[in-house]
C-alpha cells in the first residue's frame, strides 16, 4: 500500500469534523457524522461513552513502559522487562515498516474504542472517497505524558521515539482498516497537536521548532507514502511554519478567532497550496459557545471570505485558495451540549453546500 497517488482535487470546499462530539448514544452520534459529513465521515470520540476515548489515553494502548495506574499515569524504564519490550517494540516497528499488511500491526490495534466498528459499518456501507480518522500529535502527547519523577517525556530521545513510532502505527493501523474495508477510501489522518502553538514559551524551555518538526514529518511521511492524507490541527495561535515543514497535506487552523495568523506565513503557504496542499478552515465556532449560539451560516461565509481575504491581500491567488480550501468546525464539539454540537455540525455542512454554489 506504498502509493501515494490520491487525486485531491475533488477536496474543493468539502467538509469535515475534529472528533470528539457530547453524546451518549453512540447510534445518535453516528446518525449526526452520516447526515452532515457523507463525503468524509469522522470517527467520533466519546468520552461521556468511554474515558478510554480521552484524544491522550485512547493512543497508547501498547506503548512500551507506559503505565496507567488508578491515580497515577507515568513512563519508566526501571522495570524487569523493559529491554525485551523495547527490543520487541523496533522489532515489530521494522517489520510493518517493511510490510504494513504484516500481522504485528494487530498489536498496536485501537481496540478501547466504542465508535470505531460503526463508522467502519458507515464507510463500508457509503463508499466515501474520503475517510477522516485521527491520532494525538507526538510533539502533544511527549509533552503532556511523565516520567514517574515528574520530568516530560519530551526531554528524553528514548522516550520520544517510543512515542513517535506508537503513533505512527496508530496510523498505519487506521489506515488498514479503513482501505480493508473500502479500498476506494482515502484515509485522511489528522495529527492533533494544540501544544505546537506553546513553543517559544516558558512552559517548553530548551525544546526548538525542529524537535517539533522532526517528530511530526516521520507520522506524516508515512501516512502519505501509505495510502493515506496527512494532516494537522491546531486550534491555537501557532507557528505554522512547523506544520508547513513536517510534510503534511492539509493543515487545520482555528480559522473563526485565528485566521489572520495564518497571512503572516503568506509565503510559505504559497507554495504549500502550489504543491497541492490544502487548507481546512476551521471556520465553525466550537470554543466559543455564545458566537455558537448567534451564528448563522451568512456568517460564516462572511468569515470565510474574510479569512480567504487576508491570504490574497498578501499576494496569493484567490482562485489558488479557494480550490485548496476544506472546512470543519474550530475544534472538538466535546464540550458542548447535544444541541450545539448538532448545531456545529450542520453549519459546517450547510457552508459547504453554500461555498460549494458561490465558487
Amino acid at each position: 500500500m506504498r502509493a501515494n497517488n490520491q487525486n485531491q482535487t475533488n477536496l474543493k470546499l468539502e467538509c469535515t469534523a475534529i472528533g470528539s462530539l457530547p453524546h451518549t448514544d453512540i447510534t445518535e452520534a453516528m446518525d449526526l457524522v452520516k447526515e452532515n459529513f457523507s463525503n468524509i465521515p469522522f470517527w467520533p470520540q466519546l468520552v461521556k461513552v468511554n474515558k478510554n476515548e480521552d484524544m491522550i489515553f485512547q493512543f497508547l494502548e501498547g506503548m512500551p513502559s507506559f503505565f496507567c495506574e488508578e491515580e497515577k499515569n507515568y513512563f519508566t524504564t526501571e522495570y524487569d522487562n523493559f529491554f525485551e519490550d523495547l527490543e520487541e517494540f523496533f522489532l515489530s516497528y521494522e517489520e510493518i515498516m517493511n510490510d504494513i499488511n504484516s500481522t504485528e500491526l494487530d498489536k498496536f490495534a485501537i481496540t478501547k474504542s466504542s465508535t470505531f466498528n460503526k463508522y467502519l459499518d458507515l464507510i463500508k456501507t457509503t463508499k466515501p472517497n474520503y475517510a477522516k480518522g485521527q491520532i494525538v500529535g507526538p510533539f502533544t502527547l511527549a509533552t503532556t505524558l511523565c516520567l514517574e519523577n515528574g520530568t516530560s517525556a519530551i526531554y528524553d530521545d528514548t522516550l520520544k521515539e517510543i512515542i513517535v513510532k506508537t503513533l505512527t502505527l496508530k496510523a498505519l493501523w487506521q489506515i488498514k482498516q479503513i482501505k480493508s474495508t473500502n479500498e476506494t477510501t482515502t484515509p485522511i489522518i489528522f495529527i492533533d497537536e494544540p501544544s505546537i502553538s506553546q513553543i517559544g514559551t516558558s512552559a517548553f524551555v530548551g525544546i526548538t521548532q525542529e524537535d517539533a518538526i522532526s517528530m511530526i514529518k516521520e507520522i506524516a511521511e508515512t501516512i502519505n507514502n501509505n495510502g493515506g492524507l496527512s494532516a494537522i490541527h491546531c486550534c491555537g495561535k501557532c507557528d505554522w511554519s512547523i506544520p508547513l515543514k513536517s510534510k503534511v497535506k492539509i493543515i487545520n487552523p482555528d480559522a473563526f478567532t485565528f485566521a489572520q495568523n495564518l497571512s503572516l506565513f503568506s509565503e510559505d503557504i504559497n507554495s504549500f497550496l502550489l504543491n497541492g496542499g490544502k487548507i481546512a478552515w476551521g471556520i465553525v465556532p466550537t470554543l466559543d459557545k455564545t458566537s455558537l449560539e448567534n451564528i448563522s451560516t451568512t456568517d460564516l461565509v462572511n468569515k470565510f471570505k474574510t479569512a480567504v481575504n487576508y491570504l490574497t491581500k498578501r499576494g496569493i491567488d484567490e482562485k489558488l485558495v479557494i480550490e485548496n480550501s476544506m472546512l470543519t468546525p474550530s475544534c472538538g464539539a466535546g464540550g458542548l451540549n447535544k444541541e450545539l454540537a448538532k448545531k456545529a455540525m450542520e453549519l459546517t455542512n450547510e457552508l459547504s453546500i453554500q461555498l460549494k454554489e458561490m465558487y
